[in-house]
């Protein structure tokens, strides 16, 4: 078996293995539009490599299914129509051995494709591509997955031994950034996205930044002040949020007879006052920066400190607007719209999570949602002027 055969396979594999633990009627449920279900993650991740690597490359290759492409499509509308977002906790069919017998049927065409054709150039890049994009799914079935049972009102645990386990970190202090002139965007050969090319030089003032998460004991002193009810330390459009929401706490934290918990994939359980704040949205991370007295990193304030803190448990949101780098072009066709056309109203992460593929880690790693969500693993690290 070739490298990439084998590369193929493990990650195929990988996504089989973070959903070995749910029953079936785990793989349906999107309980809000944010959440796909699982059962669609295994079949788009599928559709993937049956659309753009088998059907191009492969002449006597037979479709699956025909319905599948308008079912298993995201967001690509170069490839024709598809399943809105919303309605993808409608498919009650395909049925979940149904989704696992088309990625055998499509493995085994792959493997096949793979293990009999030179792969390189063009080819090789896509089916690169395909290994990252179910790599980010991957990511995303871990959101889904505890999104799912986290809101179930019996709290089922996902396993006791998980991925949260050990995530107090024992970093302190500051790191300070001297004013000048750096460079900042992707350097070298290895895989990275479109959104992270074009290095070029940005201007930094004088600046600190922290070499700690905030902590749940850091942010439920905020609560405690009041941080939810006090205007002031919000955006306009956070502090609507809030109320229309009626958000008090970061998701998965519940007050019980004056006890917070707090929902992980192991169950509930007492909140961990040393771990880092989990699961916030900008809004939040901004308004609590705002009630220290600091600020959020800009994304390159971050790039150019990564090397003097730890990071990697959680993605940390910067206060830098998702905006393409100088003279980054999209591409023709279904791969440009891979994520230059989403480069509007969405805030950069930076970092990665404990739920981050192996090898996704890197310090050039642009993330980007939209500043009200919170579903995913995401935290706050300050940074000051001076």
């Amino acid at each position: 078996m070739n490298l990439i055969s084998e590369q193929y396979r493990t990650v195929r594999a990988r996504s089989v293995e973070i959903c070995s633990r749910l029953e079936k009627e785990d793989y349906v449920v999107q309980p809000i539009v944010d959440v796909s279900p699982p059962k669609w993650h295994l079949g788009h991740t599928t559709w993937f490599f049956e659309t753009l690597v088998l059907l191009p490359n492969v002449p006597e290759y037979k479709v699956y299914h025909p319905e599948y492409h308008f079912v298993f499509n995201s967001y690509y509308e170069s490839l024709g129509a598809r399943v809105i977002r919303t309605d993808r906790g409608n498919l009650s069919r395909p049925t979940v051995d149904e989704v696992y017998r088309y990625r055998d049927h499509v493995d085994a065409a792959m493997m096949k494709f793979l293990g009999a054709t030179m792969v390189v150039g063009p080819i090789a890049e896509l089916v690169e591509l395909g290994l990252n994009h179910e790599e980010q799914h991957q990511e995303l079935l871990w959101y889904d997955i505890k999104y799912i049972l986290g809101h179930n009102p019996l709290f089922p645990p996902y396993q006791e031994d998980t991925i949260e386990n050990d995530l107090a970190g024992l970093d302190s202090g500051w790191h300070n950034i001297d004013a000048g002139l750096y460079e900042v965007g992707y350097a070298g050969n290895g895989f990275h996205f479109d959104n992270e090319k074009g290095r070029h030089r940005v201007f930094l003032e004088e600046a600190a930044i922290a070499k700690s998460l905030v902590t749940n004991q850091e942010y439920l002193a905020f609560i405690n002040d009041g941080g939810y009810k006090r205007f002031e330390f919000w955006h306009a459009e956070g502090w609507d949020w809030m109320k229309v929401n009626g958000i008090h706490a970061p998701l998965y934290w519940y007050e019980i007879d004056g006890t917070w918990y707090r929902y992980n994939l192991s169950g509930l359980k007492a909140l961990e006052p040393d771990e880092p704040v989990m699961h916030i949205s900008f809004y939040e991370a901004w308004a609590f920066a705002q009630w220290k007295g600091m600020r959020l990193p800009t994304e390159f304030e971050w790039e150019i400190a990564a090397r003097h803190f730890n990071w990697g448990k959680l993605w940390e949101w910067t206060e830098s607007a998702y905006l393409p780098y100088p003279g980054f072009k999209r591409v023709p066709g279904p791969i440009g719209e891979y994520n230059g056309k989403f480069m509007i109203n969405q805030k950069v992460l930076r970092g990665a999570s404990i739920a981050t593929a192996p090898g996704h880690s890197r310090a050039t790693y642009r993330n980007f949602f939209h500043p009200q969500l919170r579903w995913m693993y995401s935290g706050i690290r300050l940074a000051k002027n001076e």
